[in-house]
């Protein structure tokens, strides 16, 4: 069952890829930070932007898995049904 932890931890992971794949929007030369290009230091942040969504997917997914695990322990287990015992026909005078 996909759980709204699981949907969210999707999304974080697609932002990086979709973002990376619209290349015109940093195909371009300024601003310049520090003397470097847009197109590089737009990309180099995305590298760590990228680590910080995917540790966030991680997180939740863990944290979904855990809570998928504790009510599963919960929940009661049903007890087995054992067939009825028949009577010895001697009314248990053997």
């Amino acid at each position: 069952m996909v759980s709204p932890a699981r949907v969210v931890a999707g999304l974080c992971l697609l932002v990086p890829v979709v973002v990376m794949l619209w290349v015109p929007s940093y195909s371009k030369t300024s601003p310049e930070l520090g003397g470097m290009p847009f197109f590089y230091w737009y990309q180099l942040l995305w590298v760590l932007l990228s680590a910080l969504f995917t540790g966030a997917a991680y997180l939740l997914v863990r944290r979904d898995e855990l809570a998928r695990r504790a009510a599963a322990a919960v929940e009661p287990v049903p007890a087995p049904v054992l067939p009825a015992q028949a009577e010895p026909e001697d009314g248990g005078r053997a």
